[in-house]
């Protein structure tokens, strides 16, 4: 199974719009430093067999998708309805016109609806004939449901981003864990045992929707996996930084990072 960072940034990436001069708000982040630049929060799962799961349509995801060459996906999961992991719902359509088929959706019933409320184009009735549009063939899951999604076996569980709950996933040793600050006892349950986790870590001080630092090193001492890589971080974590400071077995992701389990 191969897995690919399309993006590992926060909700306005890094940089941020912004600047005295447009140049971007990069924060602590060094420009120099080509892994500092983060595009939206998304990853491609690879099967042995060669399909592709999309977990989350972010507003970069063309250039995502371009970057690393992936031409097609097989399916798409969405981990809740934050414009930052939907907003390119409309560049589906070109997945679209490489499979020749509607594409299979995956979403919590509340997020299917959000979806269909924000794109209802796209969901009307399709015709049969090309795609002008982006057509979607909708699935709902529960939130700790266990799925065969594109050849992969899938184990989700709920996690909390403040208000709202978003979706985890586990494909044998591999979780992942976006726009999460709490964990019930069920969920880490879910999680004991894997050996590469992807975890949202926005920021070094706690954060009312997004875990810290701190928050997932103590996670990480309980759960204990061989690797975990951070993702969803902010302009206040500079890459060569985060680095040094994070004890064994954590460090910070970036886009295009990729890795087989």
């Amino acid at each position: 199974m191969k897995v690919t960072i399309l993006g590992c940034g926060g909700s306005g990436g890094v940089p941020m719009v912004g600047g005295d001069h447009g140049e971007g708000i990069w924060g602590v982040c060094d420009p120099a430093n080509p892994r500092n630049a983060r595009t939206r929060s998304s990853i491609v799962i690879e099967s042995r067999e060669g399909k592709r799961l999309l977990v989350d349509s972010g507003p970069d995801l063309r250039a995502q998708l371009l970057r690393e060459h992936i031409g097609v996906v097989d399916g798409v999961i969405y981990t809740h309805e934050h414009a930052d992991h939907v907003g390119g719902l409309d560049e589906l359509r070109a997945i679209n016109r490489m499979l020749g088929a509607p594409l299979p959706l995956y979403a919590t019933e509340a997020v299917m609806r959000e979806l269909e409320a924000r794109y209802a184009y796209a969901f009307r009735p399709w015709s049969g004939s090309g795609f002008f549009r982006p057509v979607p063939d909708p699935h709902i899951v529960g939130m700790t449901d266990r799925l065969d999604i594109c050849g992969l076996d899938l184990q989700l569980f709920p996690q909390r981003h403040n208000r709202i709950p978003t979706l985890g996933l586990r494909c044998g040793d591999f979780a992942y864990s976006t726009d999460v600050e709490h964990l019930e006892e069920e969920s880490l349950l879910a999680l004991e045992g894997v050996k590469t986790w992807i975890v949202g870590c926005f920021q070094y001080e706690p954060h009312i929707a997004h875990a810290w630092v701190d928050l997932v090193i103590a996670w990480c001492e309980r759960l204990r996996p061989e690797r975990t890589i951070l993702t969803h971080m902010g302009p206040g974590l500079d890459y060569e930084t985060l680095k040094n400071a994070l004890p064994p077995g954590i460090e910070p992701g970036f886009d295009g990072m990729s890795f087989t389990v």
